[in-house]
């Protein structure tokens, strides 16, 4: 028998032919829901000093807006877990990125700051709830060994998303008033809608899946004695993570705008080593969690963005070359901490409270991190913004502790 390699197999890296082709469509489908997710996300940082200037918002009114979209996004991913083991993952997929996409155009269409409020919060229903069915979904199509690194990927589609948006509204920025460029930018928060169509035709839940009898899902479940520890310490987990990056992804653009005086272009550029970075990371710390393990990533990771965090914001005027260079560390350990996320979640619920768990402590995480990046909002006229972002670099502390108490699960077998 020959052994020999066809061409494809040896461009194919191992961990996408183990998929099958049932995996790989899942793994399409669910790679450009998360990085369209993204580019809708990233469409308010970038547009927030228009909108402000736009509707003369106060900094604490600025910082309401992401806030409202993170605490929303809470409710959406955790009744998204609870659907994704009631009606199915890829169905629930399919519900949450036409969600996101709808919410979105409408806050272009926005008449004052309490309608954009309403219509930013209802966004993050489906922005919070298309992670938690696309992470799982994958994850459960993947060999142990390589689940890790596979996940990673689709985590990765964040930074091609945020990416892209860059590039978008430096372009609109460029050609349009700044008080319609910010509504343009919503506008073409539409894109997402044509993936339903591919998502619908292609992609379906791992056959082990649908051979159980689906149960209702419910949140009680997973805070029974067996999971209950899990569901607590998992959450603080979450918490920690995002409340550092959000208060980085919210902030950090003003920032640049404001206490670096750069233009929506210069920012552009400053951004663009944040984000090769990001990329960089996400797909670096697939690898380093199915080598190292998930706990010690999550802590390398956690207490390295802390320590670029501050020395990011405390760097003196006039040292922005410095600034931008940093950018590239920065955005790696920031976005390579979340590259176990999808995996780790998974691996620690059974098949039956997957999604119920993972939608739960994953946004119970983003609600209760949305604090921070709120909280600079409010401080940031006592502190400036790069003082008050310090906050975000606390939170990655409260990362470490709460792995102090949850398990190690690399290799695992799902249920």
């Amino acid at each position: 028998m020959s052994t020999t390699k066809t061409g494809e197999e040896t461009r194919t890296p191992t961990w996408y032919r183990s998929l099958g082709q049932k995996g790989r469509r899942a793994f399409i489908g669910a790679f450009g829901g998360y990085g369209l997710d993204s580019y809708d996300y990233w469409v308010l940082p970038l547009s927030l000093v228009a909108i402000t200037g736009y509707f003369g918002l106060t900094k604490a009114e600025a910082g309401l807006l992401g806030t409202s979209t993170l605490l929303m996004s809470a409710l959406g991913g955790a009744v998204a877990g609870v659907m994704a083991d009631r009606f199915g993952r890829s169905r629930t997929l399919i519900i949450t990125i036409a969600a996101y996409a709808f919410f979105t155009v409408l806050c272009g269409f926005a008449t004052d700051y309490e309608t954009l409020l309403v219509f930013r919060a209802l966004q993050g229903l489906g922005f919070g709830g298309e992670w938690a069915a696309g992470a799982i979904l994958v994850a459960e199509y993947c060999k142990p060994q390589y689940r890790g690194r596979t996940v990673a990927f689709i985590q990765s589609a964040w930074a091609v998303g945020w990416g892209l948006a860059v590039v978008v509204n430096t372009l609109v920025s460029s050609l349009a008033d700044p008080a319609i460029s910010w509504r343009i930018m919503f506008w073409t928060g539409a894109l997402p809608a044509v993936l339903i169509f591919y998502v619908r035709r292609n992609v379906d839940d791992a056959p082990e899946v649908k051979a159980q009898p689906k149960e209702r899902g419910t949140f009680p479940k997973i805070f029974r004695k067996g999971v209950l520890k899990t569901t607590l310490f998992a959450s603080l987990l979450a918490t920690g993570v995002q409340g550092g990056y959000y208060t980085l992804a919210l902030w950090l653009p003003a920032f640049l705008q404001t206490e670096r005086k750069l233009t929506v272009i210069g920012t552009g550029g400053y951004l663009a080593f944040l984000i090769s970075g990001a990329w960089i990371g996400y797909v670096c710390g697939g690898y380093l969690t199915d080598h190292l393990g998930r706990k010690k990533t999550f802590t390398l990771f956690a207490v390295t963005s802390a320590l670029l965090i501050v020395a990011y914001t405390q760097i003196p005027n006039g040292a922005n070359t410095l600034v931008m260079f940093l950018g590239f560390p920065l955005g790696f350990c920031m976005s390579a901490i979340f590259s176990g996320f999808g995996s780790y979640l998974s691996e620690l619920y059974p098949t039956r409270l997957r999604g119920t768990g993972q939608g739960f402590t994953y946004n119970f995480g983003r609600a209760f991190g949305a604090v921070f990046p709120g909280l600079v909002g409010f401080m940031a006229d006592r502190l400036g913004i790069g003082g008050a972002m310090l906050f975000g670099a606390a939170a990655y502390g409260i990362a470490v502790i709460a792995l102090l108490w949850l398990p190690e699960t690399v290799n695992k077998e799902l249920e």
